[in-house]
């Protein structure tokens, strides 16, 4: 059977994205987190892979492309900061943009995350219509 509004949900979301399929990239420690970003990213009609920790996200980047990283600065085994600095010194202008996901609102914070390479910075929790608009923002141009 045909169901209209799962039919109007992804038309819409086609359109509101341009039909273009983002590759995205969870890099959190926590589960609930991760969850949750899984789910709003979902609901905004995109899929996303999960990492635990920086060294994870390193090894996921050998092997696949990906075009935007929703990037903890605090997990295990290598940190957010690390992490973005080894994925700025290894690919350099072909890396994925890197979208810093931190509990605080400082600017010395967010300062820290585009100094470390970050492009862009999500203060936790995050909210539906924030992180639609930095996909927005940082979705390749077609």
């Amino acid at each position: 059977m045909f169901d209209v509004k799962s039919y109007e949900i992804k038309q819409y979301k086609e359109k509101a994205h341009g039909g273009n399929s983002l590759k995205i990239l969870i890099a959190e420690d926590n589960y609930i987190n991760q969850k949750l970003l899984r789910r709003m990213l979902n609901h905004l009609g995109f899929e996303a892979e999960v990492c635990e920790n920086g060294q994870e996200v390193l090894d996921f980047l050998n092997e696949n492309k990906v075009d935007v990283i929703f990037m903890d600065v605090q997990m295990p085994v290598k940190d957010g900061f690390e992490t973005t600095r080894e994925i700025v010194e290894t690919m350099g202008e072909n890396r994925p943009k890197i979208i810093a996901l931190t509990a605080s609102a400082l600017q010395s914070d967010m300062q820290k995350c585009l100094e470390a390479g970050m492009d862009d910075y999500i203060a936790k929790p995050i909210m539906m219509d924030i992180l639609e608009e930095k996909l927005n923002k940082w979705k390749p141009e077609s």
